[in-house]
């Protein structure tokens, strides 16, 4: 298992200054954000040659581009808005192959208009729901056109809020180009920070074989998405990364709700919680 972290934490006016700086870190992949590249973070096109770019800086470093960051609300009350973000989707699904990843990180969504990890009474709707599907059978033959897998990510404060519901929505859309990026720290509504292994277990036993990207940081309370260093708080990480080396995962673990200086700590942390 690899271990790296969003590309943006490491803020500098060049991409290869920014990957220069995540090598020299001793971190071995990147959650690529296009502002690392001076672009916005779903750009609405994208030339070629830069993604020809991105993927030899990449190279050259012995990185991998373990997926693009896609993230946008996908169960936003206004249509005109999900079909933005699905049509920016579209960009960054044609381009995977020039990147050289094949892996698209997103956001399930709210129904708060403003802010897409926020949460909304409405989020448990019906409503709510099939709009969530609508925008996900859009994106999916589109994903399936260039083989590139849409990862999303439960989270306590947006639709898919619960394992139970990730595992609702991949067997109710039948893809298998529809996978799951796992965070332990996203997973505890109020009240549950007692049943962290039950929880855990729970959250694997589910979605363990439909793992394409882990993430990795750190709570401090339930009732919330964590948003700490990980080490820095509650999760019990021993469990947590041992559920996930067993289910097979080779992929990337992504460390992230951190500032650059704190990379080396969590970095050691997460490396030294981790069985041989």
């Amino acid at each position: 298992m690899k271990v790296g972290t969003f590309s943006k934490i490491f803020a500098r006016p060049r991409l290869e200054q920014a990957l220069d700086a995540l090598s020299a870190a001793g971190l071995e992949s990147a959650q690529f954000n296009f502002e690392s590249a001076g672009l916005p973070a779903m750009p609405d096109e994208l030339d070629p040659g830069l993604c020809r770019h991105i993927r030899l800086q990449f190279a050259k470093r012995n990185l991998e581009l373990a997926a693009l960051s896609g993230t946008y609300n996908m169960a936003h009350p206004d249509p005109a808005e999900r079909q933005l973000g699905l049509s920016r989707l579209r960009v960054m699904v044609a381009a995977c192959k020039e990147l050289g990843t094949g892996v698209i990180t997103l956001c399930t969504g709210t129904r708060d208009p403003g802010y897409m990890w926020r949460t909304h009474p409405d989020n448990n709707s019906h409503e709510a729901w099939a709009d969530l599907v609508g925008s996900l059978e859009r994106a999916l033959p589109i994903a399936e056109a260039h083989q590139v897998i849409l990862a999303f990510e439960p989270e306590i404060s947006n639709i898919v809020d619960s394992p139970t519901k990730a595992r609702r929505l991949i067997d109710e859309l039948g893809s298998p180009w529809l996978k799951v990026c796992i965070d332990g720290a996203n997973l505890f509504p109020t009240d549950t920070l007692e049943r962290m292994k039950e929880i855990l277990h729970h959250a694997f036993d589910l979605l363990g074989g439909d793992i394409a990207l882990a993430h990795a940081k750190d709570l401090i309370a339930d009732g919330e998405a964590g948003n700490k260093p990980a080490g820095t708080g509650l999760l019990d990480y021993g469990l947590y990364l041992d559920l996930l080396q067993k289910t097979g995962f080779t992929g990337s673990l992504i460390l992230h709700s951190l500032k650059e200086e704190e990379i080396p700590f969590s970095l050691g942390f997460v490396r030294g919680k981790m069985k041989n």
